[in-house]
């Protein structure tokens, strides 16, 4: 039997939830948890951050950003004025707990689950009865159930009576986080009934899509269903643009053809996949059943390819130039985002800088020289005037205006189809 307590809170927020009257504690201030956080703090609820770099904490509660997306600096600035958001570097007491942490993969390509197990352990001291547990990073199969809830929850509480969990992956798009962390559908997955309800209630104070309830497991394959898929149709493109090239013909001009099919929607290829999202999701489920998921495998090794592909073909093209100079166009893994995670633009100028097969000058105008120094960064203009061979990596704004007259006197590579 629940609690009379447990049961009286779980009441008040299945009916409703105040905003003014619940607090919210995030864990990890990254790409998903700042936005959401700030998001949360102008919504009404008293937010308090937390992550383990001291950097990240003191721009915070300066009011400043460590990473870049449309208006955040606005919003964030606002909350911490307002009182609503503080950072630290410590979990607090509060009615609701969100991990927003990563969970990158291995070289194996096996999930690697220390942030969560981490944050879990980190919360768990401050867990009271009637508080709610929020697992948002995409995780493997079963994460919720058999790493947060041994984890975070106290010896002696019972889940879905003293203490509730449950899994909402973050379901975002870079560059509109802001905007899509409200309208968007959730999808929210209680360990049991019990704990759906309260996650459900939660979410609904402030998501405008609609919030569907389902279970923890359900939620976490849903998440990896819906990043995989994509990463299918992408590796479909990307195959398909090696093939055209190998036959002589425009894979841009096939695609732009064969989409006028009325079932035929063939997505645009490009140097790789990149991202924390699309680029390890995946593997999750691979992970979970290797025998099963020969198509989502390999998938992923056709994408993880089209890098090396790009090298080569450059490679090719440096050796036709005494002492050529390859400018490369964009580090990060998408147009006008500041993300350098899992890049296949960063692997790209990284192998060619290795192969030595030419003078390097890579440019990026959303990287600074101060918060990257892996190898030296040109701006536009100085890579426009002295390479030889301009290799288009990432679409950003920017690369897009460059004159046509300029792009005429150079060997051109555009993996992404811009300037055709």
């Amino acid at each position: 039997m629940m609690t009379q307590e447990a049961v009286a809170t779980l009441e008040r927020l299945t009916s409703t939830v105040n905003p003014s009257e619940t607090s919210v504690c995030v864990i990890g201030l990254g790409y998903i948890g700042l936005p959401t956080a700030s998001v949360l703090a102008t919504k009404g609820f008293q937010v308090h951050g937390m992550d383990v770099r001291a950097d990240v904490v003191d721009t915070i509660n300066e009011g400043r950003i460590h990473i870049e997306e449309p208006d955040l600096d606005m919003v964030v600035r606002s909350a911490v004025n307002s009182g609503q958001l503080k950072a630290g570097y410590e979990p607090q007491p509060a009615d609701v707990f969100m991990l927003c942490v990563p969970t990158p993969s291995r070289p194996d390509h096996s999930p690697d689950l220390s942030y969560v197990e981490e944050a879990s352990r980190a919360i768990q001291p401050h867990i009271k009865r009637g508080d709610l547990i929020i697992l948002e990073s995409t995780s493997p199969p079963r994460t919720t159930e058999d790493v947060v809830v041994p984890l975070a929850v106290p010896p002696g509480m019972k889940v879905g009576e003293d203490v509730f969990v449950a899994h909402c992956p973050e379901r975002v798009l870079p560059g509109r986080i802001l905007l899509e962390v409200v309208q968007n559908d959730r999808v929210v997955g209680g360990v049991t009934p019990a704990c759906t309800e309260k996650a459900e209630a939660f979410y609904e104070a402030f998501v405008n899509g609609k919030v569907l309830g389902t279970s923890a497991l359900a939620a976490e394959v849903t998440k990896l269903v819906e990043n995989s898929y994509r990463d299918v149709n992408i590796a479909f493109a990307n195959e398909l643009s090696m093939l055209a090239d190998r036959l002589g013909v425009d894979a841009w001009e096939v695609i732009e053809l064969a989409n006028r099919h009325p079932r035929v929607n063939i997505l645009t290829p490009g140097p790789g996949v990149g991202g924390h999202c699309i680029s390890v999701d995946p593997w999750f489920l691979v992970h979970a059943d290797p025998e099963h998921t020969p198509l989502i495998r390999t998938a992923r090794e056709v994408n993880d390819s089209k890098p090396h592909f790009v090298v080569n073909h450059v490679a090719e093209l440096a050796r036709e130039f005494a002492a050529p100079k390859i400018g490369c166009l964009g580090i990060t893994y998408k147009g006008d985002v500041d993300d350098l995670r899992e890049s296949p633009s960063l692997e790209i100028v990284q192998e060619l800088i290795k192969l030595d097969v030419g003078e390097v000058m890579a440019c990026d105008p959303l990287i600074s020289s101060e918060r990257f120094n892996d190898f030296p960064l040109h701006d536009l203009e100085t890579v426009l005037d002295q390479a030889h061979i301009l290799v288009l990596l990432t679409d950003h704004r920017a690369f897009k205006k460059i004159p046509r007259r300029i792009l005429e006197e150079k060997v051109i590579v555009d993996t992404r189809g811009t300037w055709r």
